[in-house]
């Protein structure tokens, strides 16, 4: 399944309001913010339709995925929007996840614990919150909002320690551009060891970089450390790929399009996660040419004068050359 979808769905007390992006979708949110109303109408409308009393709309169908046969209810459905209320704890097994994988379907998850075995985007991580009244009506309009905002950074950032979450290419990167300004560089070997590596240089001006296509198990422990140290600061690209492809050194008006509505070409139950995409993207578009991308060990084209200043234009208010 590929595509954004919008959901509305709505009693004569309630409204949502809310558009669905990507494969995984994290709801989080204490107590008596909506969540669970917010599942109890999906189930309710598509145990007993408009008899419910409830009005859904959404070109594709939407339904909750519960209980001891969960695995069953799985297998029924396909190119399907299915959610998942907290207190299902097989979201936190490596058996749903590897059925993610398998799955044509999108996920909508309610948790307020780190999710590990999926790739779920930063993005893609919403809190639920009352926006007034709808209309003339008494019925309260919920919308769902980021949890995690990419587009606060102000001023200037010149790190004094950049830490990666790869080993690879993006790593290999920004090692040969920072030590040109004596920039220390380091990689975390893995997204789960981000918070340790960040702890070891919390006195110096840090700058993290990590594939925010699949960090969102890791940012409550990430978020805690940026209320904490004001000078770190998280750079969360989808992933180098999607940087390198973003900079138009490639000066593809294809790949703009694609960069421009990604969930419009990528299908789910080929790429688990964005991520997998822009690598395969940008690893077909280059395949012969001089600028051949191996996810494995950067080819030095890229880190050539005039191609790295392009890819490191695209990291705005961040200077590391």
């Amino acid at each position: 399944m590929k595509g954004k979808y919008k959901i509305r769905i709505q009693n004569k007390r309630i409204r949502y309001d809310f558009e669905i992006t990507r494969n995984i979708t994290i709801i989080q949110g204490n107590s008596a913010t909506g969540k669970t109303t917010l599942i109890d109408m999906i189930r309710e409308y598509h145990e007993n339709g408009m008899d419910s009393g409830i009005e859904l709309s959404c070109t594709v169908p939407c339904a909750v995925l519960e209980g001891k046969n969960w695995k069953i209810l799985l297998s029924s459905y396909q190119n399907s929007i299915l959610f998942i209320d907290e207190g299902n704890r097989f979201v936190s097994s490596q058996e749903f996840a590897e059925l993610i994988h398998e799955s044509s379907n999108y996920f909508v998850i309610v948790t307020r614990e780190s999710l590990p075995m999926l790739p779920y985007s930063v993005e893609e991580i919403y809190g639920i919150r009352n926006a007034g009244k709808y209309g003339g009506l008494k019925r309260t309009f919920n919308e769902l909002y980021h949890v995690y905002r990419q587009d606060t950074m102000e001023g200037t950032i010149c790190p004094e320690v950049i830490i990666t979450e790869d080993s690879n290419a993006g790593f290999q990167f920004f090692e040969t551009v920072g030590s040109s300004r004596g920039i220390l560089s380091i990689s975390s070997g893995g997204k789960s060891n981000l918070f340790t590596a960040i702890l070891k240089h919390k006195a110096e001006k840090v700058l993290v970089i990590a594939d925010g296509a699949a960090i969102g198990s890791e940012m409550n422990k990430l978020g805690y450390l940026l209320q904490i140290y004001t000078n770190i600061i998280l750079y969360l690209p989808e992933s180098f790929e999607w940087l390198i492809l973003k900079s138009g050194v490639l000066n593809s008006r294809e790949i703009d399009e694609i960069l421009e509505s990604p969930s419009d070409f990528i299908d789910n139950l080929e790429y688990i996660s964005w991520e997998r995409y822009f690598t395969a993207l940008l690893t077909k578009r280059t395949n012969g040419t001089y600028l051949a991308y191996d996810k494995r060990k950067l080819n030095p084209a890229y880190k050539a004068g005039s191609i790295s200043k392009k890819i490191l234009a695209v990291m705005k208010n961040i200077e590391i050359s």
